[in-house]
């Protein structure tokens, strides 16, 4: 059972976090393209590229056993 101060659960709900902000930031892709320029497709990408990392990162990928 997880805990409410279990790193893996921290890191899973920021993970959504910065994903649901990378998600909000294409809709204003348009005027922040107008302001920074590439720089924000640079931006983009680094928050879609953490919270993917942040979700899979405690995830078990060993090998699964025989099915039972």
């Amino acid at each position: 059972m997880q805990t409410p101060n279990d790193p893996k659960r921290l890191h899973f709900i920021l993970g959504n976090v910065i994903l649901g902000l990378a998600a909000v930031m294409l809709l204003f892709m348009g005027h922040l393209w107008e302001m920074m320029g590439a720089w924000s497709l640079v931006l983009w990408m680094a928050m879609a590229a953490g919270g993917v990392y942040l979700i899979a990162k405690d995830k078990d990928i060993g090998p699964g056993g025989p099915p039972n």
